[in-house]
């Protein structure tokens, strides 16, 4: 299992998105809804340590599977 403290990198696919709030609900410092259109917004691609664990688990529950997760490689290639 990976280090919930270990740096991590969001996205979001808005045309996947079908407004269901999980994420926003789940991780309000990380995500919102757009006012107009209720979609995804990503307020913080790279989540700082104290919100890395919310983050991760609104990945988990987006019905959608809008959100990607992708953390850094730390081979030191």
């Amino acid at each position: 299992m990976s280090d919930p403290q270990e740096p991590l990198r969001l996205g979001v696919d808005r045309d996947r998105c079908v407004g269901a709030g999980m994420c926003a609900l789940t991780a309000p410092d990380v995500f919102d809804q757009d006012d107009e259109d209720g979609l995804v917004v990503l307020l913080h691609p790279a989540p700082g340590p104290e919100h890395r664990a919310a983050a991760r688990m609104a990945v988990g529950l987006c019905p959608a599977g809008a959100i990607a997760l992708n953390a850094p490689d730390s081979t030191g290639s």
